[in-house]
């Protein structure tokens, strides 16, 4: 029951009808025990700076952020941690009596499912193709470098539109990690992508390829040249099973869809609200039952 000491919290976004977030943090919420509200309000462009200085008058404890303000809450906030900042997008805002904080919860998202079935330091010195340049992958690039990876193939149809975003993260890298992973860009229908396919530990989907309603869809893979044990992950979560995550199972690689990713953030950001991340099984069985409907 809702009181007057109930905490709010929220998702923006424009439109944001379509937005699961609610389902998914009030699920844990709820079953945390815990005296806060989630909703969704969809916040227009030219209103951004409106609504921020009304989150901070209002005393939300946070909120999460998505599409199309990202990048353009940033100079709106009081504070932007690193790996954000890098990224040029923020997905979450603490409200620290007053003080905004802006932080990215995606690199999150990604790693920390991908670490539970490879370990720890599973990544630690391999090679991984990521397929996709766009902005999904910026989040992608910088949990790879995190996690210690030795080589990142950028695999795309227009190389030269993706080397500025291999550039940028190889500076990056030097910035804030080791500054040893080698990070190229190969074109699909180019001579070095089988390479690169031959030598890959894990294989990463970070394109719209296969996702709904398109899901017959998916970026183009030589089965044959990708060595048994690669790992395939798919940030995709609708469908569950796009068609690349199908053809690699076919092909006997172990597999992993984006439903962990978007819960691992959301648990993430709750965590930071709250100092609880939720119960991970019951918020993805939130989430599936939502997506069936």
């Amino acid at each position: 029951m809702y009181t007057g000491a109930t905490k709010n919290l929220a998702v923006i976004g424009y439109p944001i009808a379509h937005s699961l977030s609610p389902v998914i943090q009030n699920t844990a919420l709820t079953g945390a025990g815990l005296d806060y509200a989630y909703i969704a309000i969809p916040v227009a462009p030219a209103d951004l700076p409106a609504a921020v200085a009304g989150f901070r008058a209002m005393n939300f404890r946070g909120w999460n952020v998505t599409i199309p303000h990202k990048s353009a809450i940033i100079p709106l906030l009081d504070e932007i941690e690193p790996a954000a900042a890098a990224l040029g997008a923020v997905n979450t805002v603490i409200n620290n009596d007053g003080h905004l904080v802006g932080t990215n919860t995606d690199v999150i998202g990604f790693i920390e499912p991908l670490k539970a079935r490879l370990g720890e330091s599973g990544l630690e010195g391999k090679n991984a193709v990521l397929m996709g340049a766009g902005g999904a992958a910026r989040a992608v690039l910088w949990a790879l470098l995190s996690a210690d990876i030795n080589n990142i193939t950028l695999a795309v149809r227009t190389p030269a539109k993706a080397e500025p975003l291999a550039e940028e993260f190889r500076r990056l890298d030097k910035e804030h990690f080791s500054g040893t992973a080698e990070i190229t860009v190969v074109d699909w229908a180019g001579e070095e992508y089988p390479v690169a396919l031959a030598a890959c530990d894990l294989l990463i989907n970070a394109t719209p390829l296969g996702m709904a309603p398109h899901t017959e869809a998916a970026p183009p893979v030589d089965w044959q040249k990708l060595k048994a044990e690669a790992f395939c992950y798919d940030i995709i979560y609708t469908p569950a099973v796009t068609a690349f995550l199908s053809q690699a199972a076919e092909h006997g690689h172990a597999t992993l869809n984006g439903e962990e990713m978007l819960v691992g953030q959301a648990r993430a950001a709750l965590e930071k609200w709250t100092g609880c991340s939720g119960d991970k099984e019951a918020m993805l069985k939130a989430l599936r039952s939502a997506l069936e409907k």
